[in-house]
C-alpha cells in the first residue's frame, strides 16, 4: 500500500460510536466509565479517570482475542488497518438471522488483499437498547470463503460477527472468530453510518491504539472518498 494517503477531508464519515455510560458490552465484560479525576476549579487542570474492557465500543479484534500465540495489537503493521472498503448491504437480515454465502457471493470477485470487507445490517440503529444483542450473525463456512479470497480485515455493525447469547450459552460457537483471527486477520465490531458508504468508492481507517500486548483496542473508525 501507498504510504501516501490522500484524505478528502471534507468527505470524512464517522463509523464510531459515542462512548458513554450507557455503551453496551459483551455478556460479562467490563462496562465502560468515565468520571473527573482532577477539576480546573479544585486542581487549576481537568483530567479524567477512564475505565474500559479492550473490546468496549467501536473497536478491533486482534489474532490474540482468542489464540495464545496469536498477534497481539501493537504487533499488527498499522497498514493493516487502512484500506479499500467494500461494503455488503444486509440490511434485510431479521434478528439473529445468518448470513450465508450466497448472501456475500456477488461481491466475491471485490474481496481480496488489503480490501477492509464491511457488512452493512443497519443493526447499529438499536445501539444501547437490548435488541442490539438480536443481531443478524455470519456463518462459518462464509467466513472461510472470505479468507480463501484474501480478505484478511473484517468489520461488522454488530456486538459481533457471531451469534451473541445472553443465556450463558455460545450458541453456534465464534466460528467466525476462529477463521479470521486464525488467518492472522482483524475484526472490527460495533461500527455504525456503514449505509454512507454502500456503492461509494471509499478508503477506510480502524486505527487502535498502542497497547502493549493487548488482544484488543477501542478505535476511532472513519472512512473518506477515495481519489
Amino acid at each position: 500500500m501507498s504510504s501516501n494517503i490522500d484524505i478528502d477531508i471534507g468527505s470524512l464519515i464517522d463509523l464510531s460510536h459515542r462512548l458513554n455510560s450507557n455503551a453496551l458490552v459483551y455478556p460479562g465484560d467490563p462496562v465502560f466509565t468515565c468520571r473527573p479525576f482532577a477539576s480546573i476549579e479544585t486542581d487549576g487542570y481537568s483530567v479524567q479517570a477512564i475505565s474500559m474492557g479492550s473490546h468496549t465500543g467501536t473497536h478491533v479484534d486482534a489474532p490474540s482475542h482468542f489464540f495464545t500465540e496469536g498477534k497481539t495489537i501493537d504487533q499488527i503493521p498499522l497498514s493493516t488497518f487502512v484500506g479499500h472498503g467494500l461494503v455488503i448491504d444486509l440490511a434485510s437480515k431479521g434478528p439473529r438471522q445468518k448470513i450465508v454465502w450466497d448472501d456475500l457471493a456477488a461481491y466475491a470477485g471485490q474481496m481480496k488483499e488489503g480490501v477492509i470487507l464491511l457488512l452493512y445490517t443497519g443493526w447499529s440503529k438499536h445501539w444501547c437498547t437490548p435488541k442490539y444483542y438480536e443481531h443478524p450473525f455470519l456463518d462459518r463456512d462464509a467466513a472461510e470463503r472470505i479468507v480463501a479470497r484474501g480478505i484478511r480485515v473484517l468489520g461488522v455493525d454488530t456486538l459481533n460477527p457471531d451469534e451473541t447469547c445472553l443465556d450463558g450459552t455460545v450458541g453456534e460457537g465464534f466460528g467466525v472468530h476462529e477463521v479470521i483471527l486464525g488467518a492472522g486477520g482483524v475484526i472490527a465490531e460495533n461500527l455504525t453510518n456503514l449505509n454512507g458508504l454502500i456503492d461509494r468508492d471509499v478508503m477506510v481507517s480502524l486505527i487502535p491504539l498502542n497497547l502493549d500486548g493487548s488482544d484488543g483496542s477501542p478505535i476511532r473508525a472513519f472512512a473518506w472518498r477515495a481519489r
